[in-house]
């Protein structure tokens, strides 16, 4: 677990420098340049949809570890609009929580 530790560490890093470095050049419009290639049908716009459904899968997968509690549900909608940069956090927070036992970690409330 501290490999994947750390490597979610070093995902947080990365993408917390690369959003700070695309605000600055590009402003904080994130909706048009994700929907113009998806309306376009384009390659770029394929990906997006793909990512998308990781990200929504990863907020189900939220909410269901926790048993749709409030709580969970909550997190589950705000994990796909801020993806990695929520997603590593908490899956830091989560290990710690589950003394790195992977299946505490994985199934939540239905270990």
């Amino acid at each position: 677990m501290t490999k994947f530790r750390h490597a979610l560490i070093a995902m947080t890093v990365l993408i917390v420098t690369f959003t700070v470095a695309a605000i600055a050049n590009g402003g904080i419009n994130l909706i048009t340049p994700f929907l113009t290639p998806i309306l376009s049908l384009s390659w770029q716009g394929q990906f997006n949809i793909d990512f998308a459904c990781y990200l929504i899968l990863s907020g189900i997968w939220m909410a269901w570890r926790g048993g749709f509690s409030s709580r969970s549900i909550a997190l589950g909608v705000f994990a796909p609009p801020l993806g990695i940069l929520f997603f590593a956090p908490y899956l830091i927070y989560l290990v710690g929580k589950s003394n790195g036992d992977p299946r505490q970690l994985l199934l939540g409330v239905h270990a």
